[in-house]
């Protein structure tokens, strides 16, 4: 049985429908919560995994909407290999489609100093907070992620603090507005960004995936 880790409530009901019977966990954009969440997707039974929702870019040529199904996650310093064969039923060799290497990290990388920096240092395409929970869980693996903020971003800071839950929460987005409301303009960019990789991953989810799982 599949099991699927994601980050946000938004990203579960997106898979859903494509995954009706797999149970998922949301780990709320949290490390604790990735840990939790691939516990509760063990007790229920999976015998392999999916890290799936939104990522940030690394590779300074991604843009919003650019889909990865990597062949590794490099997680504790170490290079997790992802399973062919659900990789496969995910959409490697779809077009488009970009492989190569995706980066865990425990902490939201908010900056593009960071980003660069962690290109330059790792080569990954992307980063997730999911991914590497997923790969040290010893069961096969496989990871379909949809580039939502790209290199050249700097994350506003409701971007980071208004998740609850795995969702947004409208009082601390209020509060974070009150606080800083110059950032009204990024944030507007960023959701123009989050709609157009939710946009790319529901038309690949669409037509690029097997249902033969």
């Amino acid at each position: 049985m599949l099991g699927i880790l994601v980050g946000l409530k938004a990203e579960a009901r997106l898979i859903r429908p494509y995954c009706p019977d797999s149970p998922i966990a949301i780990s709320g954009a949290t490390a604790e919560g990735a840990r939790q969440g691939v516990e509760r997707l063990l007790a229920a039974g999976a015998t392999a995994l999916l890290s799936f929702g939104c990522a940030a870019g690394l590779a300074p040529d991604l843009r919003p909407g650019a889909l990865i199904i990597p062949q590794w996650v490099l997680v504790d310093g170490r290079s997790a290999k992802t399973d062919g064969a659900l990789s496969r039923r995910f959409g490697v060799g779809q077009t488009g489609v970009l492989h190569g290497g995706l980066l865990h990290s425990d902490e939201l990388i908010a900056t593009a100093a960071e980003k660069t920096s962690l290109h330059a240092r790792t080569g990954c395409l992307a980063v997730d907070m999911e991914s590497g929970v997923v790969a040290r869980a010893g069961l096969p693996f496989a990871v379909l992620r949809v580039v939502c903020d790209d290199s050249h971003r700097d994350l506003p800071p409701a971007a980071c603090d208004v998740l609850k839950g795995g969702g947004i929460s409208p009082l601390k987005l209020a509060a974070s507005l009150m606080r800083q409301p110059g950032q009204i303009p990024a944030l507007m960019a960023l959701g123009r960004d989050a709609a157009a990789a939710q946009k790319a991953m529901k038309a690949f989810l669409t037509t690029g995936i097997s249902k033969d799982y």
